[in-house]
């Protein structure tokens, strides 16, 4: 364990000797104090023993710049009403998948009302399609849209301040842009279309978070894709990619996935002088922000070996 006393601020004590005060003054304790930071440096397994496992931990404090744009990027992307929903958003970041399923479902025995309803039925779809279970998550899809239209209603005295009309809502084209994902997957590529239109009809109208805009780009082009409609793919993925690349930190794990998305497609069209730049970027992105058993890298790396 590295202690630079420069790297902490002046106002706290983190720490504090006391092998004077302890009975075992040979072991040179230290006291640290609850809220102390630390940096992992790095993990790696003891010479004498390899299921023992050292960690070099070196001490920093919340005005570490890179553990600020990493908590406020963490703040935006999980956010939730609970720390209970920001966990489970969390699980799915990471690819926990049965963790944030577990999670959800006592979230909802305990649901308060539709809207919160809405939310983890979302979730819980995600959960199925990231394991690849799209027809259930086609049955979690439904039950969000039919509480939702319903929570949408005219009469409803929360929409007040809301202009668009409620089959315009923002919300509502991240229900469309998942069930058009789930069609994709099971290949039926003509609904898939149609719910992917629905989201971007809405997106493109309607003010929306342009994050949201660019995955129904990404859908879109994944579509045309196993369509075999490559140069309408490419369009869209473009979109997706700029707007990404403008939003997101160069590291950031949804850019992984759209430079992976573009590889699939060169090699579709066999222009093998892109492929290696692209899954070397994604690769590169998922070694860094993912853990080494999330589904994503997994897929990167066995992508990369074949080329």
């Amino acid at each position: 364990m590295t202690i630079d006393p420069s790297k902490t601020s002046t106002s706290i004590t983190p720490f504090a000797m006391i092998d004077k005060h302890s009975a075992l003054p040979q072991e040179q304790e230290i006291l640290f104090t609850m809220h102390s930071v630390f940096r992992i440096v790095e993990i790696t397994p003891t010479p004498s023993n390899s299921r023992l496992w050292e960690v070099q931990l070196t001490i920093t404090d919340e005005r570490d710049p890179q553990l600020s744009t990493l908590t406020n990027r963490i703040k935006e992307e999980v956010q939730g009403p609970t720390g209970w929903h920001r966990m489970g958003k969390l699980m799915l970041k990471v690819g926990h998948f049965d963790q944030a399923e577990q999670l959800y479902d006592e979230l909802l025995k305990g649901a308060s009302d539709d809207r919160e309803r809405v939310h983890i039925y979302h979730q819980l779809a995600c959960v199925r399609i990231d394991r690849g279970e799209y027809r259930e998550a086609t049955e979690f899809l439904e039950n969000s849209l039919k509480v939702h239209e319903q929570i949408l209603s005219p009469n409803d005295p929360e929409l007040t301040t809301i202009k668009a009309l409620p089959e315009k809502h923002p919300n509502l084209a991240i229900t469309h842009s998942n069930k058009g994902d789930v069609h994709r997957l099971i290949g039926d590529y003509e609904k898939a279309l149609a719910f992917h239109q629905k989201a971007l009809n809405i997106q493109e109208n309607v003010k929306c978070n342009p994050l949201e805009c660019a995955t129904t780009y990404m859908n879109l082009g994944e579509t045309y894709r196993e369509m075999t409609d490559y140069t309408t793919a490419l369009t869209y993925y473009q979109k997706g990619l700029k707007i990404r690349e403008e939003k997101l930190a160069k590291t950031h794990p949804d850019l992984a996935v759209i430079y992976h998305n573009m590889l699939k497609l060169y090699f579709s069209t066999e222009k093998y002088s892109m492929p290696m730049k692209y899954i070397q970027q994604a690769v590169e992105i998922g070694q860094e922000k993912l853990p080494t058993t999330h589904p994503h890298l997994v897929e990167y790396r066995e992508t990369y070996e074949k080329i």
